[in-house]
């Protein structure tokens, strides 16, 4: 899983929370790095920030959708701004959560995304 943020406490926090429960977790502080992690090993889902410098979640998510071979990466949007539902959608997110959020829904929806990924590769 890769987890994008340009929060460092925020990015850590999650990193540790997911790792406890068992999920190997890549970083990235922008867009830009989260790029460069994608490939060779693509991760099975993307915790994506939506502001940040360098390159923003936005961007980040029009760019990755054009490499066919990380195209159909699941994405989760964690966001701050009060529209993130809509901009989830419009970058084709699988789910979204409001900052600050509830940890066990973040788990949820995490264990409910590589389920769905896992069972649409698995009928490929």
């Amino acid at each position: 899983m890769l987890v994008v943020d340009d929060d460092p406490d925020i990015l850590e926090a999650l990193s540790e929370i997911l790792e406890a429960e068992g999920f190997e977790i890549r970083r990235a502080r922008n867009g830009k790095e989260a790029l460069e992690r994608l490939e060779p090993d693509p991760p099975q889902l993307i915790l994506l920030d939506l502001m940040m410098p360098v390159m923003d979640g936005w961007e980040f998510a029009q760019r990755m959708r054009q490499r066919p071979s990380v195209a159909g990466i699941p994405l989760i949007v964690l966001s701050a701004d009060r529209n993130v539902g809509s901009k989830a959608t419009d970058i084709g997110a699988v789910g979204h959560l409001a900052k600050p959020f509830e940890l066990n829904d973040l788990l949820d929806m995490v264990r409910r995304s590589l389920g769905q990924a896992q069972a649409s590769s698995a009928g490929r």
